[in-house]
């Protein structure tokens, strides 16, 4: 068996990235670059049962781990089949431990499940898997802006649209999935190197299958911003501009299209100080710079609020005991 580094999408809505490390059926995983968790399953558990539907094994916590703080270790068992677990995790952490810092690792979630519009064009991507994983069962075809954007997204469109009292997330969620039309479609796509698509399952619509689209018939952002209205348009490319931390980890972005985003990520410095570790590229580091450099301020005045309300009254020490980190 080989280790394996890749990276997977985290999507619907897109934030961010996993970061694992492979070996068997043991994992270790950073969303942000610095904090890893390292997983080992029972996949003895599967030996002869059909190969031909998934079958989920529960996750056993190996451990956690930072450079920083060293290894953090899970529950310790003694029975076979957990000692032959625990070999598994030791390779994957002491693969960690030498490699944690070759960050990010390549993208290998090829394989796509897109929304589709009325016209049958990938509208917004919806979940995506590696080439060697199985194609999930079909699920909601529903696109969503997710909770960060309804408590943080904001979009002067929603003016020109007549909603300025409205909710933006809402609104574009809404709006998204209303363009996929009455019986909404998703359907997979198998992405070629280039950047095109081999149509996949598609929800019943055979007549779809087996079609291949153009690197352009993909939005390159996972969702589209073109044949809209103006005001429309102006409202995804708000929310467009808004998710630039996160687009920031996308492969195969243009120097002057990175540069734009890492601008736009400036807005929002502490999603950067969380992401900027997975960037593959940094066009203009005195943005990202300064950005980390918000922060960190940003996060000391939240620690400082947070000491003076905790010394207000044992009711907010209960509900508030001395905040979270933000880097």
């Amino acid at each position: 068996m080989r280790i394996e580094c890749y990276a997977q999408r985290l999507l619907n809505p897109f934030r961010g990235t996993a970061q694992v490390i492979r070996y068997a059926s043991a994992e270790a995983v950073t969303t942000d670059g610095l904090h890893w968790d390292i997983y080992v399953s029972n996949d003895a558990l599967l030996r002869g049962l059909p190969g031909d539907r998934p079958v989920q094994t529960s996750d056993i916590r190996y451990g956690s781990w930072s450079a920083e703080r060293g290894l953090k270790r899970g529950p310790i068992n003694l029975y076979d089949d957990f000692l032959d677990m625990e070999a598994m995790g030791a390779v994957v952490y002491e693969y960690l431990v030498r490699v944690h810092d070759r960050l990010p690792f390549p993208l290998r979630d090829r394989t796509e499940r897109w929304l589709l519009d009325a016209e049958d064009r990938p509208l917004a991507l919806l979940d995506s898997v590696g080439a060697d994983q199985r194609i999930t069962p079909e699920s909601s075809c529903a696109w969503r802006a997710g909770y960060a954007a309804r408590e943080r997204f904001a979009s002067p469109a929603m003016r020109a649209l007549g909603e300025e009292t409205g909710c933006a997330a809402d609104y574009l969620t809404a709006y998204v999935n209303r363009l996929a039309g009455e019986a909404p479609v998703a359907q997979w796509f198998r992405r070629d190197p280039a950047g095109g698509g081999e149509g996949l399952r598609a929800g019943g619509r055979t007549d779809l299958e087996g079609r291949r689209l153009a690197p352009e018939a993909f939005p390159p952002f996972l969702l589209s911003d073109a044949g809209h209205d103006a005001a429309h348009r102006a409202l995804i490319r708000d929310f467009l501009a808004w998710q630039a931390p996160w687009l920031l980890l996308l492969e195969g972005l243009g120097a002057e299209t990175r540069r734009r985003l890492e601008c736009q990520a400036r807005a929002q410095a502490l999603e950067v100080a969380r992401q900027h570790r997975l960037y593959p590229e940094v066009i203009d580091p005195a943005q990202i710079r300064a950005a980390l450099v918000e922060a960190v301020l940003l996060q000391s005045q939240a620690s400082s609020q947070s000491t003076a309300d905790t010394a207000m009254s044992t009711f907010y020490i209960e509900l508030n005991p001395g905040g979270g980190e933000y880097l």
